[in-house]
């Protein structure tokens, strides 16, 4: 039997069993997990919301880390599809502070070592993450301290590592002090994370006139009915704590008293919201079924597909060795298949799958270690797209 959605009991039943094994071996105190097709979710949870506290809940909030970046690319992109932004026009109007940019001769050289910038930065560089600045890899494993590396962490900007809200400035001093330093990369020459999304938040709040919490209601929270969404819990009993493994054992990172239980100067359009399965399936949904009542069609079929050239993947600096075997759309990764996916570096993921109808969330809050993400993440997804193919059951509109 299904349950009525396109999925058989044993599918369901597999996932449950997925869950529950997590939280029994260690893997992670508690799961949350939604696969959903059609207007059919099933939710599984598991464990605990802290270590030695109350069960885990369907409506617990996480931190999503960067899960929070198609968001803020779908928020930008209504912005677009309502005339206020143009993805080829410079950003220099909105954003001043970013005009007239100086690039570095070489990403780990002196900050006065720096040629002009060939163009401007428009709104497609900062969606693509193709602007000229981001991290990389090998930033954090030199042996010194790059110059760039070590500028933005004395600006507090926390672009290169963790959301910090605690610790960044309001959003026009953010910018000001990013608008000090150079560019690692030509405008549209390189592919590096991050950073991009958090200048695209900064965007789209001086676009429409409003602080950027404000604009993702109205065009996304809002319509989708996300109401458990947003840059801090308003209630943290529903706040999981937030966890690290480190030298083989749980510390707490954050608890749910901590950064994440009052509002931030930043909103981090990075990385910077907390959310719940519910609200990301909603926003999966969304896009599964074209984009209604958030984003037209046409700029959702641009968003879920892969917008890097061939000469910017070659030019993809070493440590983001995922892009080898796929591609980044407007937020997102991209898959050769079809699917688009992101994940959050908290312990987060979500996944949406065109062929089969299918939206995966996956929520933990065991951050990702040397070894990856909680396996939990994957298996899950697995699980029900294998399930899928197993029983052939043809996707429901």
């Amino acid at each position: 039997m299904t349950d009525g959605g396109g999925f058989e009991d044993a599918v369901l039943a597999r996932i449950d069993e997925i869950v529950a094994s997590a939280v029994a071996r260690g893997q992670v105190p508690g799961v949350v997990a939604a696969v959903a097709r059609g207007d059919a979710v099933h939710l599984a949870t598991a464990g605990v919301m802290a270590v030695g506290g109350p069960p885990m809940r369907r409506d617990t909030q996480f931190r999503i880390s960067s899960t929070t970046k198609p968001m803020t690319a779908a928020a930008v992109l209504s912005l677009v599809d309502d005339g206020v932004l143009e993805l080829d026009a410079p950003v220099d109007e909105l954003l001043p502070e970013l005009a007239d940019r100086r690039v570095l001769r070489s990403p780990d050289g002196p900050l006065g070592d720096t040629v002009p910038a060939r163009r401007a930065i428009t709104v497609r560089d900062l969606l693509t993450f193709t602007w000229g600045f981001g991290m990389q890899g090998a930033m954090f494993m030199a042996a010194e301290p790059w110059p760039i590396l070590a500028a933005t962490q004395a600006r507090e900007l926390a672009t290169f590592g963790p959301t910090q809200p605690d610790a960044m400035p309001d959003p026009d001093t953010w910018l000001a002090r990013l608008g000090e330093l150079p560019l690692l990369a030509q405008p549209g020459e390189r592919w590096l994370y991050q950073s991009g999304s958090q200048v695209l938040g900064v965007l789209a709040a001086r676009a429409a006139g409003a602080p950027y919490d404000e604009v993702l209601r109205a065009r996304l929270f809002g319509p989708l009915g996300m109401d458990s969404t947003g840059f801090h819990a308003t209630d943290i009993t529903r706040l999981a704590t937030a966890y690290e493994s480190r030298d083989g054992r749980l510390e707490v990172s954050d608890p749910p008293g901590g950064q994440w239980s009052r509002p931030p100067r930043f909103p981090d359009g990075g990385s910077g919201l907390v959310s719940t399965a519910d609200d990301m399936v909603a926003f999966g949904r969304m896009l599964m079924r074209g984009g209604a009542p958030v984003l037209m069609s046409d700029t959702v079929a641009e968003m879920t597909r892969d917008q890097l050239t061939p000469a910017q993947r070659a030019n993809v600096w070493p440590g983001f060795s995922f892009l080898d075997d796929r591609g980044w759309g407007y937020g997102m990764s991209v898959l050769d298949d079809g699917s688009y996916t992101w994940e959050g570096g908290s312990g987060t993921a979500w996944t949406n799958v065109p062929s089969q109808d299918l939206t995966v969330v996956v929520l933990t809050q065991r951050a990702a270690d040397a070894t990856g993400m909680p396996a939990v993440c994957a298996d899950v997804l697995e699980a029900a797209r294998d399930g899928l193919r197993e029983h052939g059951t043809s996707p429901v509109r």
